[in-house]
């Protein structure tokens, strides 16, 4: 059993990495507004002019997905066979260059028709590197859990993703505090994704220095042997094709919720609900600071009760309220109501995020969990996520209707319902090398 400064160490790798992956990720939704402008061309005397350009940066967004699942296989192969670490490592590095890619980018101003093109390029990079991060960093977590601890081990995986979401969300502030619009239009943008940069070096260095879990050592040992074989993507598939499908149902539930909920949330309340902009950053960061605080102890508690009646119960609440919330804030905008819907929400989706990975990893075996996981997730987050803005942004243009992100995540969350019911329980058993 691996020590606990190990284990210490271990969480801090695969949380430290997971923060850069989702904090590249997700920054570059929160500055979609201002890449709308710099990267488009845009036509002044057309009044849809504002919502076309965030329709054309939304789909960039979403173009980094189509790399997901790809990175995901080559990613999540690559870890079942040579290791956690090895994979993480790469997986770090990749995303590096996607981020010094668009600190550097240069506008349309500057290079016309180029200046999309090397953002799509960027998304593309950073698609296939969040594709293995997820897979990877998960099986070490779960694998390095003490026996009882795994649940509250596996909340690592998302509260890591809330610390990007977090310190995303209070960066967005910081700079649109400190810098004037016009500053903000001419340079300042790039400030977060430096930032990002600044956190590769230490991700890189815990992460070469991270231990193999004994589950992994013991597949090995099983694999010198001729007892267990390597298992390629599609024997996967065709072997664990109930587990892929719950999984992807629950990933659509998590996928939409990081989407439209968190992310998409202050292009949103800025271009629809028409309300401030640093107000709307500071009702993020506080949801994100309830849900990196709220989920470990929801990891902890599903270790003692079970995953399957937090996750079933957190989802039936979570679209419980969605209609009555969104209804009231759309009926009288204001930054007041846009703070009581997204504390109220974050309580459901703490329970859920808190157990949700820890469900996920405990779905596969050890031989095949970094590809298992990896392509329940990226199939589910290519589909459900990265067109996540686009379609919302197109409803409400094409409805007229603020009500259109709440009826998409209502159709995401009632799919985590109906796969929450064929979890197969797992909290109690003593390892995870099943089946």
């Amino acid at each position: 059993m691996p020590t606990p400064a190990v284990q210490k160490r271990s969480i801090l790798a695969a949380v430290i990495g997971n923060a850069l992956e989702w904090y590249d990720f997700l920054v570059f939704a929160f500055m979609t507004p201002i890449v709308a402008k710099l990267f488009f061309p845009s036509n002044p005397a057309d009044p849809s002019n504002n919502l076309n350009q965030i329709l054309l940066t939304t789909a960039v967004f979403g173009v980094g997905f189509f790399m997901r699942p790809v990175g995901g296989i080559v990613l999540g192969l690559y870890g079942d066979r040579k290791g956690r670490k090895a994979a993480m490592v790469m997986v770090t590095g990749l995303m590096a260059v996607a981020i010094a890619l668009i600190t550097v980018a240069p506008t349309y101003a500057a290079v016309g028709l180029l200046a999309p093109l090397f953002i799509v390029l960027a998304r593309l990079l950073q698609g296939f590197a969040a594709g293995g991060e997820f897979g990877t960093s998960t099986a070490l977590l779960i694998e390095l859990a003490p026996t009882g601890q795994r649940g509250f081990y596996g909340s690592w995986q998302m509260t890591g993703q809330m610390m990007a979401l977090l310190i995303g969300a209070a960066i967005g502030t910081l700079i649109t505090d400190i810098f004037t619009p016009e500053q903000l239009m001419a340079w300042a943008w790039r400030i977060p994704f430096a930032m990002g940069l600044l956190i590769v070096p230490v991700a890189i260095y815990i992460r070469r220095h991270v231990e193999e879990p004994e589950a992994f050592q013991r597949l090995q040992a099983a694999k010198a042997k001729g007892e267990v074989k390597n298992v390629g993507l599609l024997e996967m598939l065709r072997t664990h094709t109930r587990e892929t499908l719950v999984g992807m149902g629950l990933v659509v539930t998590a996928t939409v919720s990081i989407y439209i909920t968190f992310t998409y949330l202050v292009t949103y309340s800025t271009v629809t609900l028409k309300l401030p902009l640093h107000d709307t950053f500071l009702v993020q960061m506080a949801g994100a600071a309830l849900m990196v605080v709220l989920m470990p102890f929801a990891g902890a508690w599903s270790d003692r009760v079970g995953r399957r009646p937090l996750v079933t119960g957190s989802l039936i609440g979570y679209l419980a309220v969605l209609y009555p919330l969104y209804a009231w804030l759309t009926s009288d905008p204001s930054i007041a109501r846009l703070m009581a819907v997204q504390v109220v929400v974050c309580l459901f989706v703490s329970v859920f995020f808190g157990v949700f990975s820890t469900v996920l990893a405990e779905l596969f075996p050890a031989n095949v969990r970094s590809i298992g996981m990896s392509m329940a997730y990226n199939i589910a987050v290519m589909v459900f996520g990265g067109f996540a803005q686009f379609i919302v942004t197109w409803l409400i243009r094409e409805t007229g209707s603020p009500m259109a992100p709440a009826f998409y995540v209502m159709f995401g969350v009632a799919l985590g319902v109906i796969a929450s019911f064929f979890i197969t329980e797992r909290a109690h058993e003593q390892t995870i090398d099943h089946h």
